[in-house]
């Protein structure tokens, strides 16, 4: 039977046939009819947010540690434009979000009228698709091809446009099962003659790496616990960039740590050395390549993944296999078992030799022996104290994501919420505030900057609210971090703009929004204080204040191949000039 109603109720209705439980909006003019609708029902819960910016990324965060699609609701105009930069970041780190804004009526569109922007031309090149609905019988068809588009193949962000007078018409409801997909279906299996030509190099090769990204995890947990299985049945070292960590767990015996600009020593050279590449769902950005001419220079290269338009986009590759993740390894650990499970044992072990060799220069070694916090040491007391509890990080965006990626450790997926490719200062704060309303009895804390804090810090009135009980763990250096160390290794020490002479007292900040203040400047009272930031029953800043001119090793310059890496060493000076490090 064909169910009648307005635009507006189509828009709960859909959200409800889809299994949405929380949406992140502001409302405005060109979206009340819908905020009317959510008034009227109490199975889809409404976080109200200080600005629509922060909403997407709650939404990202909420997807990223689900993965469920996160769903945004924003007004028109303002309301849209402010959300530009989540749609972009969950765009290039492939996170499923949907975007509904409200627009100015059908008949007003082209004047100018009072909060109109071209929303779908303006978001066409940051989404993986957009609509823009101006017949309420094709509103909810719409609705439900969106979820399937923005969570199907490679994940990302769509966006619907919908008119006010399309949310005040009446019209038929389509069925989610009635709506038509065929036309969106990615291939998920990968060519078997490929996959089989992959596995022959597994048994021959005598230097492997499996390089894990992002897409592993978007692949679901069939994916991890079969790369599990395939990284523990073949003794293969394993690595991953910063989206994939905890695809495979850091205290598996296989795991090198994160590789690329900020990655560890044996990754790096293990990612340099190799003879057998195989990329599982990484997209060889330019964090991770250095320079192309020099990556990897000697291997035989697969690639797997699902978004055809990645492969052989950045570096060419001898194995490409467009296909799901999980599909693809199920494949491969399948074949490679019926050819008698082969792996060149005595080149794996001389491998394995040379591994342990680069893992004793100990890249992330630190001297915490002064009166003033390390970063480094305070992620490290950090993870020492929390690593048994149901713990999810979030990060902003600088040299802080950099040292949480290297001292953080984790065993599983979905744990790990940070803004890789778009590099989003003010990402880490709303992503917190999604990942506690996915995870009301979890411990959420968010490693962040001051600097990079500061950006979305009027979510804190978000997280009162709703009583979330999110940490942010401010390491607070009186200095955007990651560009004054570039400016100090490349720019001649001339610190243009790097640092602000207004910092707000963040512990009368926390209080004045009704949260709780600590703040810590001796490493003496570290311990004490992260236990007390853990063990508050609500949302805390935690103002940490560490050496404000620490740089953030290992680093590869930018345009450098992995074997030319900076290590921190306060006896050395490197051939650039860096001050504390050395050029290996």
């Amino acid at each position: 039977m064909t169910k009648s109603m307005t635009g507006a109720k189509m828009v709960v209705e859909a959200l409800r046939d889809q299994g949405v439980e929380v949406v992140f909006g502001y409302p405005g003019g060109a979206v009340l009819p819908i905020y009317d609708e959510i008034f009227q029902q109490n199975e889809i819960r409404h976080i109200l947010v200080r600005h629509e910016q922060a909403a997407v990324h709650a939404a990202e965060g909420y997807a990223r540690s689900t993965g469920k699609p996160g769903v945004v609701l924003v007004t028109s105009g303002p309301g849209a434009t402010n959300a530009v930069t989540g749609l972009t970041d969950a765009l290039l780190d492939s996170i499923p979000i949907v975007v509904l804004t409200g627009q100015v009526p059908t008949f007003m569109i082209g004047t100018d009228g009072f909060q109109e922007a071209d929303t779908v031309g303006i978001t066409r090149p940051c989404t993986k698709h957009n609509w823009l609905v101006k017949e309420t019988d094709r509103l909810a068809e719409t609705l439900h091809q969106a979820f399937h588009v923005a969570t199907t193949g490679r994940p990302g962000p769509v966006l619907i446009d919908i008119p006010k007078d399309v949310q005040f018409a009446t019209g038929d409801y389509t069925d989610p099962r009635k709506t038509k997909t065929e036309h969106y279906q990615p291939q998920v299996k990968g060519d078997i003659e490929v996959i089989t030509r992959l596995v022959e190099a597994m048994e021959i090769a005598e230097r492997p790496v499996f390089y894990t990204g992002g897409g592993v995890i978007n692949s679901g947990d069939a994916a991890t616990q079969l790369l599990r299985e395939l990284v523990e049945a073949t003794g293969f070292p394993v690595t991953s960039t910063l989206m994939g960590l905890g695809a495979y767990p850091a205290s598996g015996k296989s795991w090198l740590g994160m590789l690329g600009m900020h990655g560890l020593y044996e990754a790096n050279l293990a990612m340099h050395g190799c003879d057998l590449m195989i990329n599982l769902g990484a997209r060889f950005d330019d964090r991770i390549t250095g320079r192309i001419a020099d990556f990897s220079p000697n291997s035989l290269k697969a690639h797997v993944d699902i978004d055809p338009s990645s492969i052989n986009k950045v570096v060419h590759v001898e194995l490409p296999i467009v296909g799901d993740v999980a599909h693809v390894l199920e494949d491969m650990l399948r074949v490679w078992k019926s050819r008698g499970r082969k792996v060149n044992k005595e080149g794996l072990a001389k491998w394995w030799k040379q591994i342990e060799e680069w893992k004793k220069v100990d890249c992330l070694s630190f001297d915490q022996s002064g009166k003033t916090i390390k970063p480094q040491h305070a992620l490290a007391r950090l993870e020492a104290l929390t690593k048994g509890h149901d713990r999810y990080i979030t990060t902003e965006v600088g040299q802080h994501q950099m040292w949480a990626a290297q001292y953080l450790n984790f065993e599983d997926p979905n744990r790990w919420m940070t803004s890789g490719g778009l590099g989003t200062m003010g990402y880490g704060f709303p992503a917190s505030i999604g990942v506690q309303m996915a995870h009301p009895d979890a411990l959420v804390i968010n490693v962040a900057g001051e600097a990079s804090w500061l950006m979305n810090m009027q979510e804190m009135g978000t997280a009162v609210q709703f009583r979330l009980p999110v940490k942010q763990f401010i390491l607070n250096n009186e200095r955007l971090g990651m560009v004054r160390q570039w400016q100090e290794l490349l720019h001649g020490e001339r610190y243009s703009h790097s640092w602000s002479e207004a910092l707000p007292d963040f512990v009368k900040l926390a209080e004045a929004f009704g949260a709780k203040g600590i703040q810590c400047s001796d490493p003496a009272d570290l311990d004490d204080a992260i236990m007390e930031m853990i063990n508050y029953d609500g949302p805390v800043i935690f103002d940490c204040l560490v050496e404000k001119h620490e740089n953030c090793f290992p680093m590869i310059p930018s345009g450098a191949p992995h074997n030319e890496m900076l290590l921190g060493d306060a006896s050395t000076q490197d051939a650039i000039g860096a001050k504390g490090a050395v050029l290996v």
